[in-house]
């Protein structure tokens, strides 16, 4: 089978070696001269530094050649989500694509499967997601995923691609459910580093959140994530499984997580504009917390936990308040 991934940084650069492990993999980088670093050093030094490449994984910044090299294969798109909807412009008509981003557009506040329609209806296409550190899916650790489409035939591919021993993939036909998931996640890992930082910054006592606090919310942002995602056409069950549960305590818990440091640096006093410069990569839970919650609104859906977020992050509350907050919301039942 021929993979082509557009897109190398961390997570394109990872699933690419875990395509390369049984197929002929390409993998695109739009920068010419970080293609050519990456394909003579072998390693990806900017966002995988760690990982050596597969010997068999090629490498190239010629879009048409990669675009070529899938035709009979599979597309995979690993940009972040700001730059999905040009790039799938870019795409041969028809052509079907499985996308990796986890979020909602700035703007128009669309997910990957609203853009794909709009730009392409004709089209086949899809999401790969789930708890995936991309260090640790470029090592061959043991991870387990969900393909979601609509398109039988798609899924079927990300399976062959992918499903291997040390990957599981899992299928889905809830792709509105699956990138729910996918870009909630993210805001409410902020909400957990924020409590995780607190705690690390003051020494234990009273009022200092804790591993209860660190459970508590995830539980209600994963309550909150389910009523969005059931506004807007998903299906429960999905909100259980990889993609939801399983994506959100990785994330909300993981070292590894970017959205994760963010929160922590926000609540040991580091301004916004500081902690995004100093990471490095892209945290789409900052990018993606204002229009979540703007989606919410629009569906009568109430998220607390990522209206607190917002308010940190453009800098109406600190972390230490907006737990406050939190925690004195009038009491109801849970369900």
């Amino acid at each position: 089978m021929r993979v082509s991934v557009l897109g190398a940084g961390a997570w394109g650069t990872a699933i690419a070696c875990a395509a390369a492990q049984r197929h002929e993999a390409l993998l695109w980088a739009r920068d010419d001269a970080q293609a050519r670093a990456i394909a003579a050093q072998r390693r990806n030094e900017r966002y995988l530094g760690a990982v050596t490449l597969p010997p068999t994984l090629d490498v190239t910044a010629d879009l048409d050649a990669a675009l070529a090299h899938a035709r009979e294969g599979l597309l995979v798109v690993a940009t972040p989500m700001h730059a999905l909807r040009s790039l799938l412009r870019h795409l041969p008509e028809g052509q079907p694509a499985l996308w990796l981003c986890k979020g909602f557009e700035q703007g128009s506040g669309a997910l990957g499967h609203e853009i794909a329609r709009a730009e392409r209806p004709a089209a086949a296409g899809g999401v790969l997601s789930g708890p995936s550190f991309a260090l640790e899916v470029a090592r061959r650790q043991p991870t387990a995923l969900v393909a979601a489409s609509d398109d039988a035939a798609l899924a079927a591919a990300a399976v062959e691609a992918f499903h291997s021993e040390s990957m599981r993939i899992y299928t889905s036909r809830d792709v509105v459910g699956v990138e729910v998931g996918g870009a909630v996640k993210n805001v409410l890992a902020i909400a957990a580093g924020m409590l995780d930082g607190m705690a690390a910054h003051a020494p234990p006592g009273a009022g200092v959140p804790g591993l209860n606090a660190r459970a508590a919310l995830v539980t209600r942002g994963l309550a909150e994530m389910t009523r969005l995602g059931l506004a807007l056409g998903g299906r429960a069950e999905t909100f259980m499984g990889l993609s939801g549960l399983g994506d959100l305590v990785l994330t909300a818990t993981g070292e590894l997580s970017r959205n994760r440091r963010v929160g922590m640096r926000l609540a040991a006093g580091q301004p916004l504009a500081v902690v995004l410069a100093e990471l490095g990569h892209v945290a789409e839970g900052v990018y993606s917390a204002p229009t979540v919650l703007a989606r919410a609104r629009a569906a009568g859906v109430e998220m607390p936990i990522t209206e607190a977020v917002v308010e940190v992050l453009e800098g109406r509350l600190a972390p230490a308040q907006a737990a406050a907050r939190l925690m004195s919301r009038q009491s109801r039942a849970e369900h």
